[in-house]
C-alpha cells in the first residue's frame, strides 16, 4: 500500500459509498470515481443488471461520463478510483481513454487485470501505460463484497 493523499482518500470514500448504493439495486457493489486534475468529475457504480448492459461497470460508466463532461475521448492527466482491481474489458477502456492512474481497494484474484490474474497496466505491447496503487480501503471494499456474495450463496 502507497502513500496515499487526502484526495486520494477522499475519492475512494465516495467510490465505496457509490458501491453500497450497487449493493441496494442487487448490483455487485463496486464503485468509481474519475478525478482530472485533482477534482471529481464523475462518479458512479456497477449497472449491469439495472442497464442490460454487461460493458457497465463501475469504471466504464465513469470514463464515459468524465470523456462527455470534457468532450474529449482522451482523460489525460486523470485519476481512477476504484473499489475493486478493474477486469481486462475495463483496463482496455482505461488505456483507449489514457488513464494516468489508477488506486484501487481490494484486489480481484478472480478477474484483477492489474496484478492478480494479469497486468495490463504497463504491457509493452500496448500503446499506453499507467501507474497502480492498491490497498486503499482494502479491508472495507473486500467486506462489502464478501457480504454481498455471501447473502447470494
Amino acid at each position: 500500500m502507497g502513500d496515499f493523499s487526502v484526495h486520494d482518500k477522499e475519492c475512494m470514500k465516495i467510490a465505496f459509498e457509490q458501491a453500497k448504493l450497487a449493493a441496494t439495486s442487487d448490483e455487485v457493489p463496486v464503485g468509481a470515481v474519475l478525478s482530472l486534475n485533482n477534482e471529481i468529475i464523475a462518479q458512479d457504480h456497477n449497472r449491469t443488471i439495472v442497464n442490460h448492459d454487461p460493458a457497465a461497470h463501475a469504471e466504464v460508466l465513469v470514463i464515459r461520463q468524465a470523456a462527455e463532461i470534457q468532450g474529449n475521448h482522451r482523460l489525460a492527466n486523470s485519476t481512477l478510483y476504484v473499489t475493486l482491481e478493474p477486469c481486462v474489458m475495463c483496463v482496455g477502456v482505461m488505456i483507449q481513454a489514457r488513464i494516468e492512474r489508477l488506486v484501487f481497494a481490494a484486489s480481484d484474484p478472480k478477474s484483477g487485470a492489474v496484478g492478480s490474474v494479469m497486468d495490463l497496466s504497463s504491457h509493452p505491447e500496448l500503446n499506453h501505460a499507467f501507474s497502480v496503487e492498491g490497498g486503499l480501503m482494502a479491508e472495507e471494499c473486500a467486506k462489502l463484497l464478501r457480504d454481498f456474495f455471501k447473502v447470494r450463496r
